[in-house]
């Protein structure tokens, strides 16, 4: 039985596409300049097929901007602007999470941000989803755990639609070092899931892969691609710093159930070779996909791996356009694809 308010599946209608351009030079050092032509890309490609809504932080910036998506090509009718000032772009983890009632309508849920427990200034993205509802005119509730707020990202979480939600214990139950809900267990995280989010049934993983600056991100590990399916990124390297961390990912998927007792299908996605920015490891992966209305675009690297993780997702969304989008740069940021976009749900309209 489907628990309300539901949280949508990534792949179902979208009203828009929410992103932050890009300002903070310190997020991709030496490597500032080529970053907005890979957001213009990104919105020219999206923009064929939904809204995108861009968080910008002046007037004299919105004129910037839409210089480029026009020198870029990109469908300016749909292309609005919110002035809304943020700290860093990755909006999937500070932008409220849009739910569905029971009668199809969609209203916000504001979960606490703290920067990831890591970064100090946060303070502005973590009034974005307030600003957001009061510019669409949407009830926002705040997600609470005994009275005080509860830390979430958007990409600590994927949602099959259907009450089941994919995690990490690395990321949600880690007491130790990058802190999101101290004292909070297991019980406590999936009960303000349920009452929150819909989520009935959640499938903990273990860690994230090697070079997550959010310690442990689900969106560059798995992620479902249909209401039954997921894609789990795999190393085939025993040298290789994931290797053990995605076996033992994969052994606990092979025993996992969905909400209705089956058992999920998995599917192998490749991990390209490793990047690194100095003696840092960055989180390359082709899991940190992002799925719109008639687009699914893949960060590629380079690599030969890109060829088959893009023919492994152009069957698994036969019906949507698979492209892949330059992400060697933007990795250097710790993020790339999913991190810096964020679905706002469509309403569901029945016919009288």
């Amino acid at each position: 039985m489907q628990i309300f308010p539901r949280l949508p599946a990534e792949w179902e209608p979208h009203a828009a596409t929410w992103l932050a351009w890009p300002h903070n030079a310190r997020d991709w050092p030496s490597k500032f300049a080529p970053i907005r032509w890979v957001y213009a890309e990104i919105v020219r490609h999206l923009a064929e097929s939904e809204p995108v809504r861009i968080l910008i932080r002046s007037q004299r910036q919105e004129q910037e901007v839409r210089g480029l998506l026009a020198r870029a090509h990109a469908d300016l009718n749909r292309v609005s602007f919110f002035h809304i000032p943020t700290n860093r772009v990755w909006t999937r983890d500070y932008c409220p999470a849009f739910v569905q009632d029971q009668n199809g309508n969609v209203a916000a849920v504001r979960a606490g941000f703290n920067g990831w427990a890591k970064y100090p200034d946060h303070e502005l993205d973590a009034a974005v989803p307030e600003k957001i509802s009061q510019a669409l005119n949407l009830d926002i509730t705040p997600m609470l755990f005994q009275g005080r707020p509860f830390i979430l990202e958007g990409g600590a979480i994927d949602s099959n639609g259907k009450g089941t939600l994919l995690t990490t214990e690395e990321c949600l139950l880690d007491q130790q070092t990058q802190v999101r809900n101290p004292g909070l267990t297991r019980a406590d995280i999936e009960t303000t899931l349920r009452q929150y989010l819909g989520i009935s049934n959640v499938l903990w993983l273990g860690r994230g892969i090697a070079g997550d600056d959010t310690h442990g991100h689900v969106d560059d590990l798995c992620r479902f691609v249909n209401p039954r399916t997921v894609v789990l990124v795999q190393e085939d390297d025993p040298g290789d710093d994931n290797y053990e961390a995605l076996r033992e990912n994969r052994e606990r998927l092979e025993s996992a159930r969905l909400e209705d007792g089956s058992r999920p299908e998995l599917v192998p996605l490749p991990m390209p070779r490793p990047l690194f920015f100095e003696n840092t490891r960055l989180p390359a992966s082709y899991a940190n996909f992002y799925i719109g209305n008639q687009v699914v675009i893949v960060p590629t690297f380079n690599d030969p791996q890109d060829r088959v993780a893009l023919g492994i997702l152009a069957e698994l969304f036969p019906n949507r356009r698979v492209v892949g989008v330059h992400a060697v740069d933007l990795v250097w940021g710790f993020g790339t694809l999913h991190c810096l976009t964020h679905e706002q749900a469509a309403p569901i309209t029945t016919s009288p």
